[in-house]
């Protein structure tokens, strides 16, 4: 997974937050979903892609991308 995924949420269910999976090997390259403040992820929002990225991207870190991070969105 090498691709560079984010999601936009429809307006009402807009997140303040994202979470950010960076690859570790591929600077500017990684994976962000939408979340709330503590990081916690409403899979049930997520597109069946961005879902299965952020699902791969989760077992995979530590090997192929770095702990996420929460992160504000403007």
């Amino acid at each position: 997974m090498h691709a560079q995924l984010s999601a936009v949420p429809p307006p009402q269910l807009a997140a303040s937050h994202e979470l950010r999976f960076e690859s570790l090997f591929h600077p500017g390259r990684g994976v962000s979903v939408p979340c709330d403040a503590s990081g916690h992820v409403d899979m049930d929002h997520l597109t069946e892609r961005l879902r299965n990225a952020y699902l791969g991207a989760r077992a995979m870190v530590g090997r192929e991308y770095a702990c996420p991070r929460v992160k504000p969105t403007f």
